[in-house]
């Protein structure tokens, strides 16, 4: 998925330290891998809007699939439905309705009633008993919500919190706008901003909560963007 700048970019800055502008990378070898799965379809003589349709429902189901498997995809290992199941949808083969959408199967999806509890169902399906396992770090690490907006990310993670037993500790950002003489940007303006990578204006934490680390702060003793921790 690389764009194709990059490898151009590679390829002439090989070809100019080895002096070899006739061969591609400067005669070194070269290996591409990846999940070619995931390359996005190529639409012949489409419309605009068809390429970006085929590419943002690849990319999606890709995105999904990707999330499931996450770094190994545990449940694969121990359930050959469900890998087989994964392959038939990166394949092509699964059916589709008219469409062109794959209908999960119904046990391996928590039903929407519209009563308003439909998140309390999800929490309790994904954090079963979640009082009883809370000082296991295997258990609070292993399992995430995911959402499509950061939104329902921060309403989700206060219900989470309110699940945990324990004093709940508040902490508060300070923003400012930089060269900002007329005061365009408030800091109250600010505070309602969530940007990707930044935490919200008012952080709720409470013990054994987990959390991730946004900033590179200690990278030699493996604490990297994205780690998940427990407080």
């Amino acid at each position: 998925m690389i764009k194709r700048q990059a490898v151009e970019a590679l390829d002439k800055s090989l070809r100019d330290i080895m002096d070899r502008s006739e061969l591609p990378f400067g005669g070194k070898t070269v290996v591409f891998g990846g999940d070619f799965k995931q390359v996005l379809p190529v639409v012949q003589k489409g419309s605009r809007a068809q390429i970006v349709d085929a590419s943002l429902r690849r990319s999606y189901l890709w995105d999904w699939m990707r999330h499931l498997k996450l770094v190994r995809n545990m449940r694969a290992q121990s359930d050959p439905w469900f890998a087989d199941y994964l392959l038939r949808i990166g394949g092509g083969t699964k059916e589709v309705n008219g469409d062109g959408d794959v209908r999960l199967p119904d046990d391996i999806c928590v039903p929407y009633t519209g009563d308003g509890k439909n998140l309390d169902r999800l929490i309790e399906c994904i954090f079963p008993k979640l009082n009883e396992n809370m000082a296991s770090k295997d258990y609070i690490t292993s399992r995430a919500i995911l959402s499509t907006r950061n939104e329902r990310v921060d309403m989700i993670n206060m219900k989470m919190i309110s699940s945990f037993q324990g004093d709940e500790m508040v902490y508060h950002s300070f923003d400012s706008a930089i060269d900002d003489p007329h005061n365009y940007y408030p800091s109250e303006f600010l505070n309602t901003l969530t940007p990707n990578g930044l935490p919200p204006h008012m952080l709720k934490l409470k013990i054994g909560c987990p959390i991730i680390l946004l900033r590179n702060i200690d990278p030699t003793n493996r604490l990297c963007n994205g780690t998940r921790l427990v407080v």
